[in-house]
């Protein structure tokens, strides 16, 4: 199993568990994943959603070791997969919180982003690493760091690739709260049991309030993402990219 999902009372704990690949998503579990939120949208019995990873990680992205070959149809219906999750999320009329640690990068970050509180072990590092594949961000990266930052400061994380540790994503409003690493899973749960036992109905309806204050809206956003992607993963660059991770070396881009 790569995912897990266990009840307890009115909370939900969806589990990234694959942590041999630092919970790298792969399409079983974006399958899964689509399944568990489709499910708990509707669940009138759960208030509150977690969503963490097993083991040292949170999630290492996209299974780079599933990107070899190129189907133009194939390629957009990964995309499309990407797109249900963070819309599972961003449409579910209660709170979801993210306890991450250690590696949460690629459409890993993006999956925290989604999340309405994110909790950070001392661990945590996040990173918008897709250059380094010869890829665009995906999962509505841009769309939650440039609400988050505003478009100067997240263009510098995009085009850096560079790490970003928790503290300074405390500082720069991309974590709720930082947590010591021994505490994360105590303090998350403490924190959903809070949630749930609110008036969820009225925070699902803020959670609507949010989406409708940015234009454009999310889904247009993403219809924009999935072209761009379609277009980059044809590219030489991203070929290039995949072949170096692979090869444990460097890549060398012309950009193209």
């Amino acid at each position: 199993m790569t995912v897990r999902y266990e009840r307890d009372g009115a909370i939900a704990r969806v589990v990234l568990d694959r942590p041999d690949r630092l919970n790298a998503l792969n399409q079983e579990m974006k399958n899964r994943l689509i399944e568990i939120f489709r499910e708990l949208r509707f669940d009138h019995d759960i208030r509150a959603v977690l969503l963490t990873g097993e083991g040292r990680a949170f999630c290492a992205g996209s299974d780079v070791g599933t990107m070899t070959g190129f189907d133009p149809l194939a390629g957009r219906d990964r995309i499309k997969n990407a797109h249900q999750i963070i819309m599972g999320i961003a449409d579910m009329e209660k709170p979801v919180i993210a306890a991450v640690r250690g590696a949460t990068v690629g459409i890993g970050w993006s999956l925290a982003l989604a999340c309405d509180w994110i909790l950070a072990s001392d661990t945590a590092k996040f990173s918008q690493v897709f250059k380094k594949i010869g890829l665009a961000p995906d999962g509505g990266a841009i769309y939650f760091l440039t609400q988050y930052l505003g478009v100067l400061r997240a263009k510098e994380l995009v085009m850096s690739a560079r790490m970003v540790g928790a503290e300074e994503a405390l500082r720069l409003g991309l974590v709720t709260e930082l947590v010591p690493d021994a505490e994360l899973e105590t303090r998350a749960f403490a924190l959903a049991q809070e949630l749930a036992l609110s008036a969820t109905f009225a925070l699902g309806m803020g959670k609507r309030m949010f989406r409708g204050a940015f234009d454009p809206p999310l889904e247009t956003f993403l219809e924009l993402e999935s072209h761009v992607q379609n277009l980059v993963l044809q590219s030489r660059d991203h070929k290039e990219g995949v072949s170096a991770f692979m090869e444990k070396r460097t890549p060398s881009f012309v950009g193209r």
